[in-house]
Formats: C-alpha cells, structure tokens, sequence
C-alpha cells in the first residue's frame, strides 16, 4: 500500500510540474488531469472521501471550463509540446526547485505515518462524514464571500 500512495504522490507532483511547466493549455489540460486524479487516490488511500469528491467535482470540473475557455481564445495553430526546449528547461528548472525544497526540508518527514481520518480519535463519526455539516455551519461566510468573489470575477473576464 505504501507503494501505492508513494506512486500517486509522484504522479500528482508530475502533474503539476506539467501543469505548470508547459505554456500550451491543450498539453496543461493533462497534466491537471493527471493531478487531480493522483491526488483523489490519494485522499480516498487516506481515507478522506468527502474532501476526493470535493476536488472531483469542483475542482476539475471547474478547472476544465478555465481550460476549454482558455483553449478557445488560444486557437494555436501549433502549440509548445512538452518535447521543445523551453518547455524542457522549464519543467527541469521547477524539478530541481522541488528536489532542493525536499532536501532540505528534510525528506524523511514525507515517510511519518499521520493515521487516517478514523483512527485514534474520541469522536464517534469519521471525521470526513461531518465534512459537509462543518462546510454550511462554520462555513456558511467563508462560502459566501467565495460566491461574491467568483460572481465578481466573472464580470471581470466579461468586460
């Protein structure tokens, strides 16, 4: 199992890397794709279901509109592939940031078992099951000044 999160980890920082590495939003589209669903893994591994639908639903989903509008305003005829130069030394360049950034924080830390969300606790639930009551209870003005402040930008992209 330990494997297994290991490699998903890996596969969720590589989609980042080329989310972030390539300038191109038709090959970006894969590397969130790839990243998203790495990352899912690994929150259900963790048993953290709730927040792995959450990142499903909202995130990718609207992740993906941002992309297929920023694909139709692109309409490149010959988009930067992940094998040009730039694009390489980009992708190496935030490798090594990563790799320095684990060096020196100290990459054993990565390898501590935290426990998962129902072990060793006095509540009687999961602590993902009361994820959505948390979210409209203690939430409620958090969620309406992200309401206000996606509305806000959407007149903005609109004008």
């Amino acid at each position: 199992m330990m494997e297994f999160v290991l490699f998903l980890g890996l596969c969720f920082v590589l989609g980042g890397l080329a989310v972030a590495s390539n300038p191109s939003p038709y090959y970006g589209v894969v590397g969130l794709v790839v990243a998203a669903v790495a990352g899912c893994g690994w929150l259900v591994s963790l048993g953290v279901s709730f927040v792995s639908l959450v990142l499903v639903m909202v995130y990718l989903g609207g992740m993906l509109v941002v992309f297929v509008y920023s694909v139709s305003l692109a309409a490149d005829p010959y988009p930067e592939a992940w094998t040009d130069w730039g694009v390489v030394g980009y992708g190496f360049g935030l490798g090594l940031v990563v790799m320095i950034g684990l060096v020196v924080g100290g990459a054993s830390g990565v390898l501590v078992d935290s426990g998962t969300a129902d072990s060793a606790s006095l509540l009687p639930a999961r602590l993902d099951f009361s994820g959505v009551a948390a979210l409209y209870s203690e939430g409620a003005g958090l969620l309406l000044i992200g309401g206000w402040g996606l509305l806000l930008t959407l007149f903005v992209v609109l004008e």
